[in-house]
């Protein structure tokens, strides 16, 4: 029996949809045939074993997560406040597709983030070694920012954009009424004062 491509994408996507929702643990083959529509059979022909299935997942997640942002931050010909600009908007449009991402990465990676981070090729020293780490370094010595690791700005970043998309519904029982399309305008607004809010940090003129 010839494999079909579009049939293991189909599985491929109805597992990601279960493992963000209930994890590895609680994750039953059963339940990803069923998203996916087809028998528990085929689903084992496809992929062997519930682990099996969920290492394409995990791996395929990290280089999501942490893919989004590697081309940009190491690219020379990009200024400063360009890239921040970018950096958010990859983050943003991303996470509004897959609002899950985050939180099933890094709930997974905790018991062994080393040996994940090795089998997806992402270096332990993805953001100090990289072009936008020297930027940042570049521009607080330039402005006389002393004391102040450019990891905390990166952090910044990550964690302005991202916790407003995954904390979606704790943010809009907590800011009652909001609707979808006030949570959207919310969202947009942050593309823009995220970018402007990282560049006074840096003192970038601007």
């Amino acid at each position: 029996m010839e494999k079909d491509i579009s049939t293991e994408e189909k599985i491929k996507k109805a597992a990601r949809k279960v493992f963000q929702e209930k994890g590895y643990g609680q994750a039953r083959t059963r339940d990803i045939a069923d998203e996916a529509g087809i028998n528990l059979a085929l689903l084992n022909y496809y992929f062997r074993s519930k682990e099996k299935l969920f290492d394409i997942i995990m791996e395929e997640s990290m280089q999501q997560m942490f893919g989004l942002i590697v081309g940009v931050v190491n690219d020379e010909s990009i200024e400063l406040s360009r890239k921040i600009d970018l950096i958010v908007n990859r983050y943003v449009d991303s996470l509004l597709e897959n609002p899950n991402l985050p939180l099933f990465v890094l709930s997974e990676i905790q018991a062994n983030p080393k040996k994940l981070m090795e089998r997806v090729g992402i270096s332990e020293n993805l953001i100090k070694n990289n072009y936008f780490y020297k930027q940042m370094s570049d521009q607080m010595n330039k402005k006389d920012l002393k004391g102040i690791d450019p990891l905390q700005i990166f952090i910044n970043i990550v964690s302005m954009t991202v916790f407003p998309i995954v904390g979606k519904p704790l943010l809009i029982s907590i800011h009652s009424p909001m609707t979808e399309d006030d949570y959207a305008n919310f969202i947009n607004d942050r593309r823009k004062l995220v970018p402007q809010w990282i560049r006074m940090m840096l003192k970038i003129d601007k």
